[in-house]
């Protein structure tokens, strides 16, 4: 069953933009670690909200990917730009009309 981690990180004022392309910057290793889709998002409404939604091959394969000597140097370098508000929910995908 594919994993999903839906989640929001709160953004210092003036900050979305900077966390959006740590975020965004191609990764081949998160495909090689079971990433299946990895989108991040913004709202008109919550400018100081970026939203990212994740699909991962199992739940092991989503904690195994924070081991990653690249994904721990995105998260040094996004936690400054961050306010420290963190929403979302993880969850079992059990169908799709789509697949």
């Amino acid at each position: 069953m594919t994993f999903a981690n839906v989640g929001t990180l709160g953004v210092q004022p003036g900050k979305r933009d900077e966390v959006i392309e740590i975020l965004t910057r191609p990764s081949s290793e998160l495909a090689a670690s079971g990433c299946l889709s990895y989108e991040v998002g913004v709202s008109d409404d919550h400018p100081e909200t970026v939203f990212v939604t994740e699909l991962w091959v199992s739940p092991d394969a989503h904690r195994a990917s924070l081991q990653l000597d690249s994904v721990k140097a995105s998260i040094a370098e996004a936690m400054p730009l961050l306010s420290g508000e963190f929403g979302g929910f993880q969850f079992e995908v059990v169908g799709s009309p789509l697949r």
